[in-house]
């Protein structure tokens, strides 16, 4: 089969062909891919930033957002049969840890994360996952369509899930960077919240997709949009932050936009928030990390899907064309989600 894989750290990985893989456990589940998201994530493996965190044994096969049809399953799988339309949850979990009976699946003590970790990922015609990774969805959903919600999708709807209690009626969220993650949160939080919406981006385009997709003020960060946002509040800021971006300087730019009392969730990653201690004292603000989402968060972002209420906006490349698709996405070619159909 063909496969994307990667050889050296600061280098495009490239195509070509590998064995298929093969089952090696009864709760094994082999998926025959029909859509892999690119993700920042990726390029960050490239740049070599996974390296002593998950440790890869170089050559392997990136690609962590997938999903497709079920093609061989193990003997003790009874959730999906050969034919079914999946998404992948993206860190298999084990089931049986204290995290997982708790719902906890990103903190599993025996987790995997294909494409991430020491472990093949999606960037291929076939995966290997397990059973508890698969979520079954309609039969004529098209995975090329859905395949990036599978993190972009659950990371944007996890962090919006847990801030839900704070967005009632009144309140303000601000969604800092509109793109492939930030666009998902923005239909996200219109779906499940009664919050103001405001949206921030560089990019004018990306503004025109919030506003498609439910923002109700959109503003151009060119330097001044912190004062907008304490603008549309009466000076006060956003009793939630959503910074899908967290680097350049927009950590602390999400920082200055939260409200006395109010929380930042950070989601984006690559900067670094430096804050005084006695800015958290004096603003009791919060600052709320956030990490991929549990196999339920999956399942309630693909309810809303079938629903018709969060739709992923796509931009779609054949599998051999991976290197100009994580190049566009390198260059902020990509409106919504960049995704490899092989």
């Amino acid at each position: 089969m063909k496969a994307v894989r990667l050889y050296d750290y600061h280098k495009q990985p490239i195509v070509e062909e590998v064995p298929e893989p093969v089952l090696s456990g009864p709760l094994d589940v082999i998926v025959k891919i029909g859509g892999a998201g690119v993700c920042r994530t990726d390029l960050h493996i490239i740049e070599g930033q996974f390296d002593k965190v998950m440790g890869p044994q170089l050559p392997y096969t990136i690609g962590h957002e997938n999903a497709g049809w079920v093609h061989e399953v193990g003997e003790g799988v009874t959730n999906v049969k050969v034919g079914d339309t999946v998404i992948l949850h993206p860190q298999p979990s084990c089931g049986l840890c204290l995290a997982c009976r708790a719902g906890r699946d990103m903190q599993c003590t025996d987790a995997f994360f294909p494409g991430v970790s020491n472990n093949d990922g999606g960037m291929a015609e076939y995966m290997r996952t397990t059973a508890r990774a698969c979520v079954k969805l309609s039969p004529d959903t098209n995975p090329a369509d859905v395949a990036a919600l599978a993190d972009a999708g659950i990371t944007a709807y996890h962090a919006v899930r847990k801030a839900i209690p704070l967005l009632h009626p009144g309140t303000t969220a601000v969604v800092q960077g509109a793109g492939g993650l930030g666009h998902i949160g923005i239909q996200a939080l219109a779906a499940t919240t009664s919050t103001r919406i405001i949206a921030i981006d560089t990019h004018p385009d990306a503004l025109e997709l919030a506003k498609k997709v439910g923002a109700d003020v959109v503003v151009l960060a060119d330097g001044d949009h912190v004062q907008a946002v304490k603008d549309l509040t009466n000076g006060v800021g956003a009793n939630v932050v959503f910074d899908f971006v967290a680097e350049h300087g927009a950590e602390q730019d999400g920082w200055l936009m939260t409200a006395t009392g109010g929380s930042q969730y950070i989601i984006g990653y690559g900067g670094e928030l430096r804050i005084p201690t006695a800015d958290f004292v004096l603003g009791q603000k919060n600052v709320v990390g956030n990490s991929v989402g549990s196999y339920s968060d999956l399942v309630e972002l693909m309810t809303l899907v079938e629903a018709g209420k969060v739709a992923l906006h796509t931009q779609q490349y054949p599998l051999e064309k991976a290197a100009q698709a994580l190049e566009d996405l390198a260059n902020d070619r990509v409106r919504g989600r960049a995704i490899l159909v092989p």
